[in-house]
């Protein structure tokens, strides 16, 4: 349900004028903050809402989306339409979050974690739907992760189509919430991108993340944060980083929604993109063997690209090589696999498209991911 269904539902219910302590409010239930943030966050929700989204969604139980409109699909771009779902959250990463107080980042992140795993297969993002639990609603800091969520899904071309936010008193500390976020998006069957293509000798193509991500943050805060001054580490400037730790840490994960469309589209259905994996927890060495038949592994080369500062950083505080490599996606949000004959070609598209993409290693016959 959309956060102008579910969460304008709440405002047909008064609240309670009783002069006792058996309100809702006084059971740690606030209405009329629920429908503060409703308020709140109406325009931006809206913004991400196109043809395919009915106006019959709009303050029902429901978000009603047309697969065939006047928006994005059609009929005839479409004969055997694939369904996909993607669901996931932001993890640990919001402990940072509630340590500095800065929650605009949160719902890219939010959106990212769920559009990212859905593209790799060649999906089109279509709609969004958030859950928000918190233990009580401060409207200042929901409608800015609401707006996080609405500003990833404009990014992503996809509607923010439902939502729920939950005031559950007692269940979570004072000042804590919880994210999660579930997209689903539509392939054509034969356009579908599995992997079964791929042959020893194709080029692995590696496109920059924009830092940590959302992933390995229980080991992030461990080796960066606890015990190295709580708060005070995060709002230590760094040199090396440019900015502040936790600025750092709160940059949210890299949307490539865009430039991931906007190549298969170039290509008119026939591209030359046999396989992409999302670089999210797992890093490079548990990602990219998910989408390798059975028998093939990549060889990557280190040196191909700049790793981020970040992650020198957490290499120094002692994370080993190995560990960096198995939670960490090391400079790298997502790889692309072509015949080696295309692959210069398809880094001069991703570069066009404004991504920092290169060759970074090629198929093998030996499985794993060796470098």
């Amino acid at each position: 349900m959309s956060p102008t269904q579910e969460r304008s539902r709440k405002s047909k219910r008064p609240a309670s004028k009783a002069k006792n302590d058996m309100t809702y409010r006084a059971a740690g239930v606030d209405i009329d903050a629920g429908n503060e943030v409703v308020d709140r966050i109406a325009d931006c929700v809206k913004r991400t809402h196109n043809d395919h989204v009915l106006p019959e969604s709009h303050g029902g139980f429901a978000g009603l989306f047309r697969l065939f409109g006047k928006g994005m699909l059609s009929k005839s771009e479409l004969t055997d339409p694939i369904l996909v779902g993607a669901t996931d959250g932001v993890g640990t990463k919001l402990k940072i979050a509630f340590m500095t107080g800065r929650f605009d980042t949160m719902g890219i992140d939010l959106v990212a974690m769920c559009v990212n795993d859905m593209i790799v297969g060649g999906a089109r993002p279509l709609f969004f739907l958030d859950y928000i639990g918190t233990g009580a609603v401060d409207p200042a800091d929901l409608e800015t992760v609401v707006r996080g969520v609405a500003r990833g899904c404009e990014l992503s071309d996809c509607a923010l189509l439902g939502g729920e936010t939950a005031e559950m008193p007692g269940f979570y500390k004072k000042g804590e919430l919880d994210l999660a976020g579930f997209a689903v998006g539509v392939v054509e069957r034969k356009k579908i991108i599995d992997g079964k293509k791929v042959k020893a000798g194709d080029a692995v193509i590696g496109v920059a993340s924009s830092g940590v991500h959302s992933n390995g943050f229980s080991l992030v805060r461990r080796a960066l944060v606890e015990g190295s001054g709580g708060k005070r580490a995060l709002a230590k400037h760094h040199d090396e980083l440019g900015r502040t730790l936790g600025e750092e840490l709160l940059e949210p994960t890299r949307l490539y929604v865009r430039p991931v469309m906007a190549l298969l589209d170039s290509y008119n259905g026939r591209s030359p993109i046999r396989a992409m994996a999302h670089i999210t927890g797992g890093g490079l060495v548990e990602n990219i063997p998910r989408v390798l038949p059975k028998g093939l592994g990549v060889k990557l080369n280190r040196k191909s690209w700049t790793r981020p500062p970040i992650f020198d950083m957490l290499q120094r505080a002692g994370v080993p090589k190995k560990e960096m490599d198995r939670v960490f996606n090391q400079g790298i949000g997502l790889t692309v696999i072509v015949p080696a004959r295309n692959a210069k070609t398809i880094v001069g598209k991703l570069n066009e498209l404004g991504e920092d993409a290169r060759v970074i290693g090629e198929v093998t016959g030996k499985p794993g991911v060796r470098f």
